[in-house]
């Protein structure tokens, strides 16, 4: 059975996961997001209270 013989398996293990790490990185660290986020101001504005029409 051929299945118990390691050598083979553990080198194509080996390679696919060294392809692996070598192209997926940098494919997934260049993505970039379409909406960067804007730095919020951090002053607190003033809020007016809202006059109900019916009191």
């Amino acid at each position: 059975m051929p299945q118990l013989n390691p050598s083979p398996w553990f080198a194509i293990l080996i390679f696919s996961w060294l392809i692996f790490l070598t192209i997926i990185p940098p494919k997934v660290l260049a993505h970039s997001f379409p909406n960067e986020p804007a730095p919020q101001s951090t002053k607190t504005l003033k809020t007016e209270p809202w006059d109900w029409p019916w009191h």
